[in-house]
């Protein structure tokens, strides 16, 4: 029997440059406060999103995810035997395992952690991590550092054995050689998802690599299903993710958790780890149709095919597809986000024995400019809510006039 066949089976049984230097940063926003010891209590997505049911049926076994950010440290309690072995282009000390941060490792953990010792539980907790440590602003800075290497990033995730790459870094500035790396990560079959940015209510720049044609861009939502305040939404939102109201490692010790928010980068790694969820699921599909699934089921409440500004296909739901067995992956060779044709088509590997939808117009201020109410539609044989839809309100993005608690990126102090 194969691993494919023997998913579906258990499905059916649940029924279901300075410049540069000077720009870069991870996409985490949130003042941040010790979080209480008992952390996966506030992954209040995991219900919602039917994690528990999801894990029946497949956990992302056989997935691999290029978390490329502040290294990845392999050494927490929930990340034990989740590592691989990845890549490290800072040309600092130490390697892929040295989380300067703390960032990366938390984006991991959202992804694959199995939740041990009390840490965060991944949505995928069945695949496997490839870490590729780049260099924020702050890490540059301190090594005098006038060059960025996020196109090496990319392009070493890209050359690795994963078939997603999660990238919750974002810069202001376009880099052809970041868009060479992008293109080349698609040409080998790879889905590359980023994070919008944080500064939906103040600049709203694009930000990149997500605004890229060729990178899903993910905004963040909060647990009512609207568009979190701070969530960009300059014309490069695909899809939105829960973001708001998630916990993270406070800093490079790793000693407790603090409460916050996770903003897009956080909402980019629960949907790498979504996409992870449906790729086990289906391991011979190529990128392009995984992602026309996590795209025809995504929660709205408007056309197919049109994205909204702040939602882009609406609210990410694998669910849909995992429990219920929805949502057409279309052609395997054409990209759902720009229409052409593609010439990788990487499957799904194999479980490794060791560890350490609708179609998308192109990315342009042309996306549909509205608030939008989303929430799951009520026919008969839906059961359950799915999704994160927990409730009905107008999902609009509050530009100005109410004051906020103070928002910070996270950087090297």
């Amino acid at each position: 029997m194969t691993a494919g066949m023997s998913r579906a089976r258990r499905r059916a049984r649940v029924l279901g440059t300075l410049a540069v230097a000077a720009s870069w940063s991870v996409v985490l926003v949130g003042a941040v406060q010790p979080a209480a010891a008992d952390t996966q209590s506030k992954q209040w997505y995991l219900a919602s999103m039917q994690a528990e049911d999801m894990w029946k049926v497949t956990t992302g076994e056989g997935v691999k995810v290029a978390v490329v950010d502040t290294g990845v440290n392999s050494s927490t309690p929930s990340l034990r035997g989740q590592v691989l072995k990845g890549v490290d282009v800072t040309g600092a000390p130490g390697d892929e395992t040295d989380d300067y941060r703390g960032h990366g490792t938390t984006m991991a953990e959202l992804i694959a952690g199995t939740g041990e010792g009390g840490g965060l539980k991944g949505l995928a907790p069945g695949a496997e991590i490839i870490p590729v440590r780049m260099s924020d602003v702050d890490f540059m800075g301190k090594r005098n550092t006038v060059i960025g290497d996020i196109a090496k990033a990319i392009r070493a995730a890209a050359d690795s054995d994963a078939q997603i790459i999660s990238v919750s870094m974002g810069d202001v500035l376009s880099q052809r050689e970041e868009h060479e790396a992008v293109k080349y990560a698609e040409s080998k079959g790879k889905l590359v998802i980023a994070g919008v940015g944080n500064e939906g209510h103040k600049e709203n720049w694009r930000e990149y690599p997500a605004a890229y044609p060729e990178v899903v861009g993910v905004a963040s939502a909060d647990r009512a299903g609207k568009v979190s305040y701070y969530s960009q939404h300059a014309g490069t939102v695909d899809v939105a993710s829960p973001g708001s109201d998630i916990p993270s490692w406070c800093d490079n010790s790793f000693k407790s958790y603090c409460d916050g928010d996770g903003g897009t980068s956080a909402a980019t790694a629960i949907a790498s780890a979504s996409a992870a969820l449906v790729w086990s699921l289906h391991p011979d599909w190529t990128a392009n149709q995984v992602l026309n699934v996590l795209f025809d089921t995504a929660g709205r409440d408007w056309e197919d095919g049109v994205r909204s500004k702040y939602l882009g296909h609406g609210l990410i739901r694998p669910s849909m597809n995992i429990l219920k067995g929805k949502g057409d992956p279309g052609a395997p060779d054409i990209s759902p986000l720009t229409k052409e044709k593609t010439t990788g088509a990487a499957k799904s590997s194999e479980p490794s024995s060791s560890k350490s939808g609708s179609p998308q117009p192109a990315k342009n201020d042309e996306a549909v400019d509205k608030a939008v109410a989303v929430k799951e539609p009520n026919s008969s044989d839906d059961g359950n809510q799915l999704g994160l839809i927990l409730g009905v309100a107008a999902a609009v993005a509050v530009l100005g006039g109410v004051a906020y608690a103070v928002v910070r990126r996270r950087k090297a102090a």
